[in-house]
Parts: structure tokens; sequence; C-alpha cells
């Protein structure tokens, strides 16, 4: 039997009672509808997991305790993959053909979602604000609704900094995986508009522990810039290891790399690496929905426990609730697209998601941060 995380139990959001038969074929009873989620809740990565479960559950009780949507209260299930892909698809097969949910939200990356796209081709199942930026999950599929900028506009961003200070040499780091080597490809066409190509290219592994060859490569080559496409641990294992072989480099990653957990896994070497943000800087409190998502955040796990993710994940957990209260009142899978596809230029405050029939790339937002001193971000 998969199992499936149930820390929330307090917050009443869970109700895990597999083969009960509670959930009508649609995820979606009387009192309830029942939203599924697979990511890595053990492992190396499951700081990045927690952050998008909690971001979501901090909207999902916010609004639960207000009377739900159209009188139901969403109830998130999230299935543990460990990071792995074979886990993640048989998680959304599971949640899609055992749990009947109405949707599937908030995977942690492209290579945990694409295993669970048959699933959702096959029974038509919205499948919500996958956390990527991956160009091929910026194709557009008729289920499948991005909420943030891709990563080709995050690495063009970061090229396009560091190219107008005079900087020329450029490494890149990269998963050696289909998504990976699309970063990698972004990263050097980037590049070429600018006359100039990778001095290193250092290809690891996923869950890779010996990164000697690729910090001896960057080493050697003496860049101004790694540019790393990496998650934090892979990241910061790298940062540590690369300044202590004498590099002088400076290090800017997509958002893709976890920047909260980055800032705690470098502590005081994480000063002024750089990261980019596909959401609003989550301190900056003039800024409405930032606001709103610190009350609810504090409330939800009883601690100021901030971060880009889990801000990221109230913010498309926010606009979930919004298709769905457009779905009507009794919302099954195609009302529900219907309902995202009308979502046009949606403010949630302070942030524009704007879809369409047409148009599954909600935004194009991109802010590069900083990581300075106590893990804070400078902006």
């Amino acid at each position: 039997m998969t199992k499936v995380r149930s820390s929330a139990l307090a917050a009443g959001l869970f109700v895990f009672a597999l083969g009960s038969g509670t959930a009508q074929a649609q995820g979606v009873t009387k009192t309830t509808i029942l939203i599924g989620q697979s990511g890595p809740l053990s492992g190396a990565n499951k700081e990045f997991g927690e952050d998008i479960r909690d971001g979501a559950l901090a909207y999902f009780s916010k609004i639960n305790a207000a009377g739900g949507v159209n009188g139901r209260k969403i109830q998130l299930i999230t299935v543990d993959d460990a990071n792995d892909a074979k886990r993640s698809g048989e998680n959304g097969r599971v949640l899609i053909e055992e749990r009947r949910v109405l949707a599937l939200f908030g995977y942690a990356s492209a290579t945990l979602s694409l295993p669970a796209f048959p699933f959702v081709e096959k029974h038509g199942v919205p499948f919500v604000a996958p956390f990527t930026g991956a160009q091929p999950m910026q194709s557009f599929r008729r289920h499948v609704y991005m909420m943030r900028a891709s990563y080709a506009d995050e690495l063009e961003k970061i090229v396009e900094f560091y190219a107008s200070t005079g900087m020329k040499k450029f490494s890149v780091i990269h998963y050696d995986d289909a998504v990976g080597k699309e970063n990698l490809a972004v990263v050097q066409a980037a590049l070429g508009k600018r006359g100039l190509k990778p001095v290193s290219i250092g290809t690891l592994k996923r869950n890779q522990t010996d990164l000697g060859g690729a910090v001896a490569d960057v080493v050697k080559a003496a860049p101004d810039v790694v540019i790393g496409t990496t998650l934090y641990r892979t990241t910061a294992d790298f940062i540590k290891q690369t300044k202590k072989a004498g590099s002088g480099a400076q290090f800017a990653n997509t958002s893709f790399v976890g920047a909260s957990a980055l800032a705690s896994e470098l502590g005081a070497q994480g000063t002024g690496v750089v990261v980019a943000q596909v959401v609003p800087p989550y301190a900056r409190l003039s800024i409405p929905v930032v606001k709103e998502y610190q009350a609810a955040i504090e409330k939800q796990l009883g601690k100021k426990d901030f971060s880009f993710t889990s801000l990221e994940a109230y913010i498309c957990a926010k606009v979930l609730a919004e298709g769905i209260r457009r779905a009507g009142a009794t919302p099954t899978r195609e009302s529900l697209l219907k309902a995202l596809d009308s979502i046009r230029n949606y403010d949630v405050g302070g942030y524009v998601v704007d879809f369409s029939s047409t148009n599954h790339n909600g935004s194009k937002f991109v802010e590069l941060t900083a990581i300075s001193k106590g893990g804070r971000f400078a902006y």
C-alpha cells in the first residue's frame, strides 16, 4: 500500500481511508474536495517537498476555516515519492485511479511530474502548478497549468545580469537527464547570443555525492561565474568543495535549487550566492499576498518559517481554489479545466496569473536575489 503523508491531521485537512469509498468519481463529496500531490517528503530533498506541501496547506487551512469553497473543504492528500520518478508515477496512478482526486497539484519537479502524465491524460485530470520551469513543461498541454516563469526566462536573466557587468567566463553544472540537458542548452544559447560559450560543463547524476571531477574542471577553467541548475544539496556541496579548492567564482542558480534550503545548507559560505526567484520576496510585507501568506504560514506551522518555495505554493493553492470556485456548485475535472482557462490577469495580491484556452503558462515573473548574512536575501 502506498504510504500517505498524514502530518497535518490536526488541521483537519486530511481524510485517509484508502478504499473507503468516501470520495466520489472525481474527488468531490457533499462536504469535501480531494486534491492529490506527490512530493519528496523523505530523502535528500525533503525540505523542498515539505515547503511545497506546507505552503499549500497554509492557504487551504485559511480558506477551509472560512467555510471552504462553495461549502466544501479542500483536502490535500500528499504522498511521498522520495524524489524518485518511478515512485511519483505510481503515486499519480494511485491518486487518480484509487483516491479519485479532482486534480493533481504541486509536484516538485519536471522529472517527478512527467511520469504522472499518462494517467492525467487518460482520465482528463487537471495538473496544476508543477514546481518547475523546464522547457518540456512549457509546451502547451490541455491538462497542465504552469504558474511560474520558465528556466529559460531565469537563465536569460542570470546571463544578462553578469554579462552586463563585463563577465565573460561562465561554467555550468546540470543534471544528466532530459531537463538538465535542456537547461544546459538554454545557457549555451543565452551565452551564444553574446558571442560566448561555457568554459567548463559539469554533468552530474541526481543524488551524486562524488563531485570531484566537476569541481576540478571548474577550478582549472577559472570562470567568473558558475551557473547551477541542480537542487540545493548537490549545489551546496559543489559550492563548498569548489571554494575549498580555491575557486573565486561567483555562483548563480535557478529557482529550482530551493533558495531557503540552499541558504541553510551553505551557512556562512552562502553570502553572495545568487538565486533567481519566480515569486516576490517573502519578506516584503508591502505586497498584499506576502502579508497574507506570512500570517497563514505562521498559523499553519506555529512559527515564522518563511521561504520562497512555500510562498509560491501558497499563491498556487490560492489560484487553484479560485479555479474550483469558478468551476461551479459541483465541480468536475472538465469544469475545473474550463474554469482555469477563464483565469485572465488574476491578481492574487501583487502577483498576476494569466491563463487562457491556448496559454497555460501563467507568469513570466523573475527577480534575482542574493543570499546575505544570516541566510537572508537581498534584492
